[in-house]
C-alpha cells in the first residue's frame, strides 16, 4: 500500500510538471494602420491565427491596431526592442539612421512587386545587415509595391513636380523629393489624409494599398505611376518580436514561432501588398480618377534625375565607413534572384 501512495505521488508530480510546461503564453502585438487596413486585415491577423492553432491555443495573440497602446508609429521598434510590447509591425524608415545598410532598398528604381521584394530585401538584411536588427528577433522583413504618387493637380512631366508639397515617408524619400524639385513634408502615412483634406500637402507618396483605409481616392483625383516593372520608391517593414519574450518561450513554442517566421513569411507579407494594389487601383478606376503612367521617355527623365538620390546615399554611407555601393550592388543581385525564381 505504501508502494502504491509512492507510485501515485509520482504520477501526480509528472502530471503537474506536464502541466506547467504547457503553459499559455499572451502576446501583445502593436501597430500603427487600422485594423481593416491591407496589412492588418489580411496579413497580421491571419498570421496571429496561424500562430494560435499551431500552438494549439497555448499563445495568444492580443492585436492593437492603430497605436492603441500609446505612443507615435516611430517608437513601434523601440517598444519592441524595450519589452514594452511584444510584437510590432512597423515602418523602418520611421527611425532615420537606426537602419543605414537596410534603407539601400528605398533607393528609387530598385524595386519591383511586393512579393519579390520582400523576398530580396529578407535575404538581404541576412546577408549584409542583420546586426541592425540584433536587438531584437526577426518574424519577417519586406517592402510594399512599386511607389507612386497621388496629386491634387496632375503630374504629367518631371516639371509638374517643381515646389509641389508632397509628403514623404522616410529619410531617403523625403530626399528624393527634394532632389526632383518638390517641397517634401516628412509624416507617417497615417496621417496623410487629414493632410490632404487640410491642404498641409498637395500631393503624397504611397503604394495603391495603402489609399483604401486612408480615402485617398476620394481626396486626390490624379495617380501617377512609371513605365516598366520598378517603382519610384519603396519603404521598409519590420515584424519584430521582443528578444527577451521569445528566448524566455519553451522549445516547442519558439518552434511554432520560427514555423512562421523568415522567407516565407516575408514574401507573404509582400504579396498581400500587391493583392492590396489591385484593390486600391480599381476603387480609383471607378471613382473615376486620373490614372496615369509616365512613358518611358519621361520615365527615363526621372530614373536620370533620381540618380542624385542614389549618390547621395552613397556619400552618406561613406561618412559613417559603410560601402554603399557595395551594397546597392548586393541589393541589385538580390532583386534579381528574387525576380528570377
Amino acid at each position: 500500500m505504501k508502494l502504491k501512495s509512492i507510485l501515485l505521488g509520482a504520477v501526480a508530480a509528472l502530471s503537474f510538471a506536464g502541466a506547467g510546461v504547457a503553459q499559455e503564453v499572451t502576446l501583445r502585438l502593436h501597430q500603427f494602420l487600422p485594423a481593416q487596413a491591407t496589412i492588418p486585415a489580411s496579413a497580421i491577423t491571419p498570421w496571429a491565427e496561424k500562430v494560435e492553432a499551431e500552438s494549439d491555443g497555448r499563445i495568444a495573440v492580443e492585436l492593437y491596431p492603430a497605436m492603441q497602446l500609446g505612443g507615435a508609429p516611430d517608437s513601434l521598434f523601440a517598444q519592441a526592442q524595450d519589452g514594452v510590447v511584444d510584437i510590432v509591425w512597423t515602418v523602418l524608415g520611421y527611425t532615420p539612421g537606426r537602419f543605414p545598410k537596410s534603407e539601400v532598398f528605398e533607393l528609387p528604381f530598385l524595386i519591383t512587386n511586393g512579393e519579390d521584394s520582400s523576398a530580396a530585401f529578407y535575404n538581404y538584411v541576412m546577408e549584409n545587415s542583420a546586426d541592425e536588427f540584433a536587438s531584437v528577433h526577426v518574424i519577417a522583413l519586406h517592402t510594399h509595391g512599386p511607389g507612386l504618387f497621388h496629386s491634387r493637380n496632375p503630374i504629367t512631366a518631371l516639371e509638374d513636380l517643381q515646389g509641389m508639397k508632397v509628403r514623404g515617408g522616410s529619410r531617403i524619400i523625403s530626399n528624393m523629393l527634394a532632389q526632383l524639385g518638390a517641397e517634401p513634408v516628412g509624416m507617417p502615412v497615417p496621417e496623410t489624409a487629414e493632410a490632404l483634406s487640410r491642404g498641409v500637402i498637395d500631393a503624397t507618396t504611397s503604394p495603391w494599398e495603402v489609399t483604401p483605409s486612408l480615402r485617398i481616392a476620394e481626396l486626390v483625383t490624379n495617380h501617377i505611376g512609371f513605365s516598366g516593372e520598378q517603382g519610384l520608391y519603396s519603404q521598409t517593414f519590420g515584424f519584430v518580436m521582443n528578444r527577451g519574450t521569445y528566448e524566455s518561450l519553451p522549445e516547442d513554442l519558439k518552434a511554432v514561432i520560427d514555423a512562421n517566421s523568415g522567407l516565407e513569411t516575408s514574401r507573404m507579407f509582400g504579396r498581400v501588398m500587391d493583392e492590396g494594389d489591385l484593390v486600391g487601383l480599381q476603387i480609383a478606376e471607378e471613382a473615376g480618377n486620373n490614372i496615369v503612367t509616365l512613358d518611358e521617355t519621361e520615365t527615363a527623365r526621372w530614373k536620370e534625375a533620381a540618380q542624385a538620390t542614389i549618390d547621395q546615399w552613397f556619400a552618406d554611407m561613406e561618412a559613417i565607413g559603410i560601402d554603399g555601393q557595395a551594397l546597392y550592388a548586393s541589393a541589385q543581385e538580390h532583386m534579381a534572384a528574387a525576380s528570377a525564381e
